[in-house]
């Protein structure tokens, strides 16, 4: 077994300045807050800028594929400053889900084209599924696909749906275009607009089977990547409301004194600095056992996913709270973060999934 390295190398802290900047200049929350519009603007520049200019969609796929041959670790600094910034991109649905999918699938046309950024993925599952609890909804029946799968991330911007479907003999993975006669789009309302849903209807669309035989592994390896570098973009969210909280207090005065020299100010973001701190140690380890195809990958996902999740909310909430009235207020950003932090929350299985999943892997029985 190796080690494992939680600290961050130069490469990774370069990565990070270059993404931080790009939605600094070009993401910043009054743009973020448009999603909540009649008429939000249009964002697909920023994705493009990240998939082409960049090619940070292509970290997790081999150099041959057209890929970086990077690796979690490299990914899951990404999705720290995709939390940091509440960005508006579809980089968990397509550069991970349906990007790992296909890979691990043995299919490369497609996956080429999405590690390139020359098109965006969706893998077709509902995003509250968690490890070990996905049940397909779309059969193929006579050579067409039938079915309806509901609360899928990315599909509106996703050019190829990657969809797994229920065959003659068990599980298949077929890649579809979103826009394939058979194929509707619905639109969801969500809590969280930066990440938007959509449900699908399949009536009768022509099947396009890209898996050989290892679809369900494909679907597996999917949601385990996605929950170790969704706990990361968890820790980004809960570092921007420790950050900008902390900012707050020590310029927020109140009796003649600023409110961060006062007792239980301190006393309580002590204890969010522990909590966000175990947070940024969980996931960055839950990156790095799946870079290193450590044992503990699943162990350290689940472990990070259960944890991070309610840390996130926890300090989202603290921070409008500890903003007064100006953080209850629909112009200033914290409730972006507190939204984005909900909808992770519920995304790829909630804290009790993952805690329930965590006692099967390491052999705990129920009490």
């Amino acid at each position: 077994m190796n080690t494992p390295v939680l600290l961050y190398s130069d490469t990774e802290e370069a990565l990070r300045e270059s993404v931080r900047r790009l939605f600094t200049d070009r993401c910043p929350a009054t743009s973020v807050a448009t999603a909540y519009d009649p008429v939000p603007e249009d964002f697909s520049g920023i994705w493009k800028t990240l998939a082409t200019e960049m090619g940070l969609t292509g970290l997790l796929v081999p150099d041959e594929f057209g890929g970086a041959g990077a690796s979690t670790r490299e990914a899951a600094v990404v999705m720290e400053e995709i939390g940091r910034a509440a960005a508006p991109v579809p980089y968990l649905s397509s550069a991970i889900l349906a990007t790992m999918a296909l890979l691990q699938a043995g299919e490369t046309t497609t996956l080429r084209s999405l590690a390139e950024g020359e098109a965006t993925g969706a893998l077709v599952i509902p995003l509250s599924v968690s490890l070990g609890a996905f049940t397909p909804t779309v059969r193929r029946v006579d050579d067409r696909l039938v079915g309806r799968v509901t609360t899928v991330a990315g599909a509106q911007d996703a050019d190829i749906l990657v969809v797994p479907v229920v065959g003659p003999d068990g599980l298949e993975l077929h890649a579809v275009p979103r826009a394939t006669n058979g194929v509707t789009i619905t639109p969801v309302l969500a809590l969280d607009m930066t990440r938007p849903f959509a449900d699908i209807e399949f009536t009768g669309a022509h099947p396009n089977r890209v898996d050989q035989g290892a679809a369900e592994p494909a679907v597996h390896t999917a949601l385990l990547c996605g929950t170790a570098l969704l706990a990361s973009e968890q820790y980004g969210v809960a570092q921007w409301c420790l950050d900008t909280t902390v900012a707050y207090i020590k310029e927020r005065k109140q009796f003649g004194r600023t409110i961060g020299s006062f007792q239980a100010i301190k006393h309580r973001l002590a204890d969010l600095w522990l909590e966000v701190n175990s947070a940024g140690a969980a996931a960055r380890y839950a990156a790095d056992t799946y870079a290193r195809s450590d044992d503990d990958a699943e162990i350290a996902a689940t472990v990070a996913q259960a944890h991070c999740s309610d840390v996130a909310v926890r300090v989202a909430e603290e921070c409008i709270q500890l903003h007064g009235g100006i953080g209850m207020t629909w112009e200033y950003p914290a409730h972006l973060y507190l939204k984005r932090a909900k909808s992770d929350q519920l995304a790829l299985g909630t804290a009790y999934r993952h805690r329930a999943r965590l006692a099967e892997l390491v052999y705990l029985p129920a009490g």
